[in-house]
């Protein structure tokens, strides 16, 4: 069975620490002080860390799959 992975990346200068990441998936986001972190940068495909992408209002979470960015969604 092959496993689906995602990169997770935050950038730190646009986050605000809204902390809307952390609170849907804390065992992916961790707020760290001011701003948010992946808690590792590969994470198992999940359509939730898609939503987590979406809700953020600095939209500064970036979801790619193999080099496509797939989230934030349009």
């Amino acid at each position: 069975m092959v496993t689906m992975s995602w990169q997770v990346e935050i950038d730190e200068h646009t986050c605000i620490g809204s902390g809307m990441c952390a609170a849907l998936l804390p065992e992916v986001f961790v707020l760290d002080g001011a701003v948010a972190h992946p808690a590792t940068p590969t994470v198992e495909a999940d359509e939730t860390v898609l939503d987590a992408a979406d809700s953020c209002p600095a939209m500064a979470i970036t979801v790619t799959d193999g080099g496509r960015e797939i989230g934030p969604r349009p």
